[in-house]
Order: structure tokens, then sequence, then C-alpha cells
């Protein structure tokens, strides 16, 4: 009897910590703090992180920046050049981009020289909800190193209602 209780514990403990591993390396669980995501991601929702490196235009980001965790849009990666019209349209190497995840455009804190080209391993990016985003068009946040990225954010997973891939 002794012996099951003690097999048991084992391997319940061996499975906490793979378990831990696994979220902690992984596939990250983030809760969004903030308003610079929405319409796409809410306040207090907690996603799922995926590491890697490969983005593509569109996807959203997790990135460290000044000990805090930031959740943003890839807009543009090294080497493109991306200009913003004062009215918020936004174009990557003079094609504008389809966001039909945005509700309302706007030029928002942009203190670079537009048109601006991306550095080499680097990735332009900026928040859903553009007039209230600090991003890469301030020169405080600026571009995110591959170093920075947390992993794309892959599903909301509270509330439960809310449950599903992002877009």
């Amino acid at each position: 009897m002794v012996q099951a209780v003690r097999s048991t514990l084992a391997i319940l403990v061996t499975v906490a910590a793979v378990a831990v591993l696994v979220a902690t390396l992984v596939t990250p669980v983030l809760q969004i703090t903030g308003t610079s995501m929405t319409p796409t991601l809410h306040d207090g929702q907690l996603v799922v992180s995926l590491k890697g490196s490969n983005f593509s235009q569109g996807d959203v980001i997790a990135f460290y920046y000044n000990n805090k965790i930031l959740v943003k849009r890839v807009i543009a990666g090294p080497g493109d050049w991306v200009d913003i019209d004062r009215y918020g349209n936004v174009s990557v190497n003079d094609q504008p981009l389809d966001e039909p995840y945005l509700t309302d455009k706007a030029l928002g804190e942009c203190d670079i020289d537009l048109p601006y080209q991306v550095p080499d391993g680097r990735w332009f990016v900026m928040g859903d909800h553009r007039a209230t985003s600090v991003d890469s068009r301030s020169s405080a946040i600026g571009c995110v190193a591959e170093e920075q990225v947390v992993g794309n954010i892959a599903f909301r997973i509270w509330p439960i209602l809310d449950f599903g891939p992002v877009q």
C-alpha cells in the first residue's frame, strides 16, 4: 500500500513538473492588460502563446519591453518600408495594408520619420486600437528584436465564451 502511494505521488509530481515546463517554455499563458489590442483582445482575457520566431504580417505577438510583456500585431518585417498617412492608412512596400481587424484607423502617437525602413532582425508592430496604442510608431518602443519575442498569440482561453483562435 505504501509503495503504491509513493509510486502514484512520484508520477503526479513528474507530470506536474513536465506541465509547468511546457507551460513556461513552450506555450506561456498570458493575461491581456490594457486596451491597445481592442477589438481583437480585451483587458483581462487569458491567451496562449506559441514559442517561435517565424512571424508573418498580421500575426499577433507578445514581446518583452521594460520588464513588461506587450501584445501587438506584426505589420512589417526586416527590410520592409512602412508608411502611414495622416488618416491612419498603412502601406507596406507601397502596398496598402488590408486590415479587417480594425474598427477605427488613426495615426496615433507617431514620432518616427515616415516612410520608415524596418531594420534587419526586427519587426514593426502596431496595436489594433491605433488611437491609444504605443508601438513601433513611437521611438520609445521602436521595432521589436527577435530576442524580445515571447511568441505568437494563438488562442484565447478565458473567458470561456471567447475561447478560440486569435485572428
